[in-house]
């Protein structure tokens, strides 16, 4: 009993250590990603023609000099159960420039894998320099929470996203109070310096009888539907053009071209980047198509099929938020409310997560409005079919 609450106090220290370390990175990456995101919405038509070649750089720098490090969140769910031994450090500036450079040219990509993955690596290799004896599994979810919560500064998510991602259908909860630590700590330091929380309040809500919680279930489906189709068209998409394309430049190459042009016509880059332009237009009042979420469905496959950086996350909000106000008129629901359920729900089903994003719904929208997120996310984590956007979670 002694040496386990001995073990759980030396994590939780190290958790502390590990939580300041990547909030600074995460801040500094974030910031920088936004800076980057105002100034290709400002020189959209003038950057976004480089996008194919700058994917075959992304794609030679990796193949020349970090070819293991290109798996990305593949390779952080091997080392976690022993499939691999090592996360070379080199993955978080490779992953922060690729990132980066994806965004600057107007690709639909997300930010929270990279924030995940140098949370995990630098956990990872830290605990190892320290010579901490836990598995490989408890120095990443630290770290996977740290990153996670350093960027979007909801902790109490991050914390159970670490835990319960890995493994789909459970929970470390030896790791809970260290990854709590890590998580605050990181959503601190980020916010400390200078990287925004973002929130919603919502307002008016309907009174959540018999006839709502149907609607809500309802919805819940729909949006469970989606977010596995999300996780198996990127699945087959990758998996299709690695055997089409089986060089890595020639594919990036002729996919950024693609998606130059598509970009580039379809509303001059509405659908490029993290897709936080349609979160904000869900939420507020502005205008959203019908085929908003639909466009931003496939050009984030795409961007992340051929091989571009980022993250699936931010778009997933997107999606979510944006077919929320699509379906409000259908269901005769207010657009504000429906736009956060799926904020909450296509993430859950697209990640085969249950806790984390019913959290996510709490600390960005207000938690006196947590028993909708549960009904809808209950709803929508049971018809993903138990898929993932993780290839490697383990069931």
């Amino acid at each position: 009993m002694k040496k386990y609450y001995l073990e759980i106090f030396k994590l939780t220290i190290f958790a502390l250590v590990v939580g300041l370390l990547v909030g600074v990175i995460d801040a500094f990456f974030g910031r920088v990603l936004i800076e980057i995101s105002q100034f290709r919405e400002e020189h959209f038509m003038y950057l976004i023609p480089f996008l194919a070649p700058v994917g075959i750089l992304i794609a030679y720098l990796f193949q020349q000099y970090s070819p293991k490090t290109l798996a990305g969140m593949s390779l952080i769910f091997d080392v976690s159960s022993e499939k691999e031994e090592v996360i070379p450090k080199r993955l978080i500036p490779f992953a922060i420039l690729s990132t980066w450079l994806t965004h600057l040219f107007g690709g639909s990509a997300g930010r929270e894998g990279v924030a995940v993955q140098l949370g995990a690596t630098g956990s990872y290799n830290l605990g190892r320099a320290l010579k901490i004896d836990v598995s490989n599994r408890s120095l990443i979810m630290i770290g996977m929470a740290a990153g996670f919560s350093g960027l979007y500064q909801t902790p109490l998510a991050a914390s159970i996203f670490a835990l319960e991602v890995l493994v789909a259908g459970k929970i470390y909860y030896k790791l809970l109070l260290p990854a709590l630590i890590a998580s605050y700590a990181a959503s601190y330091t980020s916010n400390f310096l200078g990287l925004e929380k973002f929130t919603f309040k919502l307002n008016s809500l309907p009174d959540l009888d018999l006839y709502m919680i149907v609607k809500i279930l309802l919805v819940g489906l729909i949006f469970g539907l989606t977010g596995f189709g999300f996780s198996q068209v990127l699945k087959f998409s990758k998996d299709k053009l690695g055997k089409i394309f089986p060089n890595p430049l020639i594919k990036i190459g002729l996919g950024g071209l693609i998606l130059s042009i598509l970009l580039f016509t379809l509303w001059d880059g509405r659908y490029a980047g993290l897709g936080t332009n349609l979160i904000n237009e869900s939420l507020g009042g502005g205008e959203i198509y019908s085929f908003d979420f639909l466009l931003k469905f496939i050009l984030t496959t795409l961007t992340l099929a051929v091989g571009f950086q980022g993250g699936e996350v931010t778009p997933l909000f997107a999606i979510g938020a944006s077919l929320g106000v699509s379906l409000s008129t259908l269901f005769g629901m207010d657009a504000s409310l429906l736009a956060a359920l799926g904020y909450s729900a296509v993430f859950s089903s697209a990640t085969n997560t249950l806790l984390a994003p019913i959290l996510i719904g709490g600390e960005v929208f207000g938690f006196q409005n947590l028993p909708y997120f549960i009904i809808v996310v209950l709803a929508s984590y049971t018809f993903n079919f138990n898929r993932s956007i993780y290839g490697k979670q383990k069931i």
